[in-house]
């Protein structure tokens, strides 16, 4: 019979993480929108403990439930990373990130000023406050169809210089100043010209993205100039070592040298440990906001900066700073890798002289001992022949006493050579057997 399930029914057994790694491109789509609209934007840190499977419970996901509840909304799923939720007068946007959460809250209604009233106008002013978590970048939108003279939009902005881009091939003019206000918000102006709602979401999430991730890239700075400065130090500590080590004046301090160089490279691991997620961050995030900003396809206003010269002004330095960080941080890495080789190729070349000296004392030792030995073996023939010699004279003394006519003098005289001569052949004969069976072990 022919199987006519499909050939979904035929198809081999599933990776458990298929169906999520599918889904992740549409992970976070982006709302459609249409103007006139208002929206508040807040990105806000993670505090220190919410990493998944580390933290008890999960206080934003609560704080957020409570808020939704208020308006009669669905709570947020389990491990839901992205919700949109109508709240009444308002619509909230929930993303949740590695390392920070944003939250989008859109209004709909007609305005005259944008920035008089915000979106944030709706929610609950102690929910806002107590959100979890550290606020890192927070900016108020506005997008409207109408035009504004050169001194409306000053004022809009507080008489600050702007920074102005036609955006999405001359459908809409984008403007701001990159600061921020008086209620500690940044504030973003979008002329809709013609853009579709699908193109104004687009646009607005990109918009909010630069400006969440240019700070979150920002926030490497300060830590980056502090590195830069221990770097200098810690540079000119191993400059010194290095210093020494050339020195040919200065031998014997091997010691004292490998103390304050394993001392500097312990504080170099300690940099880097500290450093190295910032700073590796910071380049993830300017990657993304300079794809997002080439992602708006700017033209200029005449008479203004663009959003790419104000961040090629402002924000690539700062990361050039970084980047500067990261690679002065691994050549000092490297130098002290090179020193270390350096001194211990000098403490081998100094323990193999010591070694070198050690085998000649251990030579003359032993030259020493053989000539002793030798002055010894020459004395125990003496001895022991004097002995020999003393027996036969005994023994001869007595058979002339019992009769013989045997001089003990005569008899003495004439076995001492041969008792000299078999007493050395003797003791020759023992040390070669004895170096014989030392030389077979």
């Amino acid at each position: 019979m022919d199987d006519k399930g499909g050939a979904g029914s035929a198809a081999p057994r599933e990776h458990p993480s298929r169906r999520a790694l599918a889904g992740e491109v549409h992970a976070r789509p982006y709302e459609v929108l249409e103007a006139p609209l208002r929206a508040s934007h807040l990105a806000v840190l993670h505090e220190p403990g919410w990493e998944e499977g580390d933290r008890q419970g999960d206080p934003e996901r609560d704080h957020l439930a409570r808020l939704l509840a208020q308006h009669g909304a669905e709570p947020p799923g389990d491990g839901a990373i992205q919700i949109s939720r109508d709240l009444g007068a308002a619509r909230l946007r929930y993303e949740r990130h590695t390392e920070f959460s944003t939250y989008t809250i859109y209004r709909f209604d007609p305005f005259d000023d944008p920035f008089a009233t915000t979106a944030l106008d709706p929610i609950p002013a102690d929910w806002l406050r107590t959100i979890p978590g550290e606020l890192i970048a927070a900016v108020h939108v506005a997008v409207e169809t109408e035009a504004r003279s050169p001194d409306s939009l000053a004022a809009l902005f507080s008489g600050n210089a702007l920074v102005g881009n036609r955006v999405g091939g001359n459908c809409a003019e984008i403007w701001t100043d990159f600061r921020l206000h008086a209620d500690g918000f940044g504030r973003l102006l979008v002329r809709n010209l013609s853009l579709s709602r699908g193109q104004t979401g687009r646009l607005l999430q990109r918009l909010l993205e630069i400006e969440t991730y240019r700070l979150l890239a920002l926030m490497a700075f300060p830590l980056a100039r502090r590195a830069v400065a221990d770097i200098t130090a810690l540079d000119s500590a191993i400059a010194g070592i290095i210093d020494s080590l050339a020195d040919a004046n200065q031998s014997g301090n091997d010691r004292e040298l490998l103390d304050r160089l394993t001392g500097l490279a312990a504080q170099a691991e300690r940099l880097d440990s500290a450093t190295a997620f910032r700073l590796s961050a910071a380049r993830a995030y300017h990657a993304i906001v300079d794809q997002r900003i080439a992602e708006l396809r700017g033209e200029r206003i005449a008479g203004f900066q663009t959003v790419t010269e104000f961040m090629e002004r402002r924000l690539a330095p700062a990361m050039k700073t970084c980047e500067t960080a990261t690679e002065r941080h691994a050549n000092l890495a490297s130098r002290i890798a090179r020193t270390s080789g350096l001194l211990r190729t000098r403490v081998d070349i100094a323990l193999e002289e010591r070694n070198t000296l050690l085998l000649k004392s251990m030579n003359r030792r032993a030259q020493m001992q053989l000539r002793l030995q030798e002055t010894v073996e020459a004395l125990s023939v003496a001895a022991v022949s004097y002995y020999l010699v003393a027996l036969v004279a005994d023994a001869a003394r007595g058979l002339h006493a019992a009769g013989l006519p045997i001089d003990s003098d005569i008899v003495a005289l004439v076995s001492l050579p041969i008792i000299l001569g078999g007493v050395a052949l003797g003791l020759h004969r023992l040390r070669r057997a004895l170096t014989g069976r030392e030389g077979d072990s």
